[in-house]
């Protein structure tokens, strides 16, 4: 999967929790564009997970703080 299908997929994902309706960029922050509390990022990285077959470590989930960051892990995961 290349990382323009990743994106695609991953917005899919995200849309559901994007309850503010805020456009998704590379540079949209989980926390502060997003406003994910602790429960909405957990919900998200295992859907993410689950539709990728891959496991995103706490220390990973800790350094992704961007969208664009995200969308390069799960590719790179992909890929490995």
């Amino acid at each position: 999967m290349d990382r323009a299908e990743v994106d695609a997929k991953i917005r899919e994902i995200a849309e559901p929790f994007n309850k503010k309706g805020v456009t998704i960029t590379e540079d949209t922050s989980f926390q502060n564009d997003l406003e994910f509390d602790s429960l909405t990022v957990m919900d998200f990285v295992a859907e993410i997970e689950d539709e990728f077959d891959i496991i995103i470590s706490m220390n990973q989930q800790a350094e992704i703080e961007k969208y664009g960051q995200l969308v390069d892990a799960v590719t790179k995961m992909q890929a490995d």
